[in-house]
């Protein structure tokens, strides 16, 4: 199953992609959001049948799947052969830092360069999505807690990530990253670990890896991010970047206005995001 939060003329909701429909799942069940829909996904997949809507998918305006995530995480320097052709060695325990939800579009919205940088990077990962609380969860059991999985581009403004050993200010600019284009829930991905990721810049291939080169993998993450902090549903774990960011092309590959990223994961779908500058976004209607 497909799961999208979406925006219409008439309406903000969800529901399950359906042969290039949008079952509105939103409107006859008792969950506001998707997110708190998450721990019901048999109840989801039951309504969609008997949906009494359905909104072509090219006339909606696609949000972030978890439009109002607790918590997005994001794991670090978590690709072997990227740490390794970077001399870095492997690590000990995951790399972590924050991401706020301001800084996160969904599929074919835009991506905004900010005006105090041309250092703009992407980043093609995966993030998996939460589906059911946990704390100290085991690595064995940690995917029964996955609701499913979505395409992620931890957009990054590499100067700012580096004023200080915190990656925290470049990767929170407004409206810098994004995920989607839909939540494919995670009955749908026996192994995340046989995933193939490629991120491309305007057609061009520019990032390519299977997932099974992931150092910290998707149970352990989980199981390590739970014993500090209880997971919740609606949590977005965003799991690293593998080889050929901009940054480390000679020279950098930064983005730059009309660039279209698209980041694709086989099983899960294509996330597409088209960059503009800030310096021409009327940001009293932002």
């Amino acid at each position: 199953m497909k799961l999208v939060s979406f925006k219409s003329r008439a309406t903000t909701g969800y529901g399950a992609l359906v042969n290039g429909e949008v079952a509105v799942l939103s409107a006859q069940l008792p969950f506001p959001t998707l997110k708190t829909a998450l721990p019901h996904l048999d109840e989801l997949r039951r309504a969609v049948d008997s949906a009494p809507t359905r909104l072509a998918l090219s006339q909606l305006e696609l949000l972030p799947p978890i439009p109002d995530p607790g918590r997005i995480m994001c794991v670090g320097r978590n690709f072997k052969k990227a740490m390794h052709q970077m001399g870095l060695d492997f690590l000990e325990y995951p790399v972590l830092f924050a991401r706020f939800p301001h800084s996160v579009v969904g599929h074919g919205e835009e991506i905004v360069r900010p005006t105090v940088s041309e250092q703009f990077d992407y980043e093609g990962e995966l993030a998996v999505v939460i589906g059911r609380a946990g704390r100290h969860i085991r690595a064995e059991d940690a995917l029964d807690h996955v609701a499913g999985y979505c395409c992620f581009n931890d957009g990054s403004i590499r100067d700012y990530q580096r004023h200080t050993s915190q990656d925290t200010p470049g990767k929170n600019f407004w409206r810098s990253g994004a995920a989607g284009p839909w939540l494919t829930t995670a009955d749908e991905i026996a192994d995340p670990t046989r995933l193939t990721l490629t991120t491309r810049v305007n057609e061009k291939i520019v990032q390519q890896a299977t997932l099974d080169d992931l150092l910290f993998d998707v149970p352990h993450v989980i199981s390590y991010l739970s014993g500090i902090y209880p997971l919740q549903p609606g949590d977005m774990i965003a799991m690293g970047t593998p080889l050929g960011v901009g940054l480390n092309a000679d020279p950098p590959r930064w983005l730059k206005p009309g660039d279209t990223v698209s980041v694709e994961i086989d099983g899960i779908g294509t996330l597409s995001n088209r960059v503009v500058d800030e310096a021409g976004l009327d940001l009293a209607a932002a």
